[in-house]
């Protein structure tokens, strides 16, 4: 029987405190045998905390392995936790399943469940009964959702002639079917060519944070959905979650003594020269104009003299701007420099 109630306005749709998943590591048959009783675990999530309200997105990085789909999958009441409290719209993901389920909606990339012999309408009509949708509501809902994801002209086509990007835009639809609170998604724009996941995107900001209100969490590996789309991330290594801020808060913490010059003479002696402190690595010229990166270790004023003492030297300055942190070495460097550094 549910007894929690829906979060107070303000309050956090996703509350996630102390979260921990273990798993039994598979064994060979010749260690079953020398050591039947013995049981061993590997943690996947590792005391995790944090908070996602409505109308955010929240990216999750890290490598392969870092833990991100077993945290997904404990949101979406697939697995149960080991430890900890995961609440979401302020019910409790262990004690009160069902309705969890009610608000939760998992979107798996490549995900083979539609019925590739229907129509997307079919599909979602036999989703919607599936779900317990009111009879009364399901041709409603269904025309609602099948609008805003843009295929309500898709008449009797078969799903199973749909292109990767309408087949993601069903899969959306058939989550936002039950009006849930929060979406999972897992690598959502993956199979999706460049200008169908920048489209995608758009619709997942405008329809789901806008107009819906919903707390949408994304496992990524895609630089344009966690510097664009997300709100927040959090950097994952070895179940840790080691960082959570923006992007460009984050990639400024990893990164804000890295800088660009512009300039056409990308030998000249003081480039050369440069304090301790800075390093040099030149890349590929543009229009005459190599990028030359260098490295000023100490905040904007460092830089600063950095530029003034190269303009001394007689270098040609076209343009001194701080480098752009690609999202590897976002991912790469929230590793190195975490204390934990991915050690359970």
């Amino acid at each position: 029987m549910t007894t929690a109630a829906s979060v107070a306005p303000g309050s956090p749709l996703v509350s996630v405190r102390a979260l921990t998943k273990r798993f039994r590591v598979r064994r060979s048959w010749r260690e079953v045998q020398r050591r039947p009783f013995t049981r061993i675990l590997q943690t996947s999530v590792d005391r995790m905390s944090f908070d996602v309200h409505g109308g955010e997105f929240f990216g999750l990085l890290g490598p392969n392995g870092a833990g991100k789909t077993t945290l997904l999958k404990v949101l979406a009441t697939f697995i149960l936790p080991d430890e900890g409290e995961v609440r979401i719209d302020g019910y409790d993901v262990v004690r009160e399943p069902n309705a969890v389920r009610a608000r939760v909606a998992p979107v798996i990339a490549n995900e083979r469940s539609l019925f590739w012999r229907l129509t997307a309408r079919e599909n979602l009509e036999l989703f919607a009964h599936l779900w317990g949708v009111p009879k009364a509501e399901v041709s409603a809902r269904i025309g609602d959702v099948l609008e805003v994801v843009g295929l309500a002209n898709t008449g009797r086509k078969m799903v199973g002639q749909f292109s990767s990007g309408m087949l993601q835009r069903l899969l959306i639809a058939r989550a936002l079917l039950p009006e849930p609170r929060v979406l999972l998604l897992d690598e959502p724009t993956r199979s999706l060519d460049p200008v169908s996941a920048r489209e995608f995107r758009h619709f997942l900001r405008d329809e789901l944070a806008m107009r819906r209100n919903c707390a949408v969490i994304i496992a990524t590996h895609n630089a344009d959905e966690a510097l664009e789309l997300c709100t927040r991330v959090g950097v994952m290594n070895g179940g840790k979650l080691l960082a959570i801020g923006t992007a460009q808060e984050l990639a400024q913490r990893v990164g804000d003594d890295r800088y660009t010059v512009w300039t056409d003479t990308p030998d000249h002696p003081a480039l050369r020269a440069l304090t301790p402190a800075s390093t040099v690595k030149v890349a590929t010229p543009s229009n005459g104009w190599t990028p030359v990166s260098v490295r000023a270790v100490g905040g904007e004023r460092e830089s600063a003299a950095l530029l003034a003492d190269l303009v001394r030297a007689g270098v040609p300055v076209a343009r001194f701007e701080r480098a752009r942190v690609s999202l590897a070495e976002l991912i790469e460097a929230v590793i190195q420099t975490s204390p934990d550094n991915g050690r359970k």
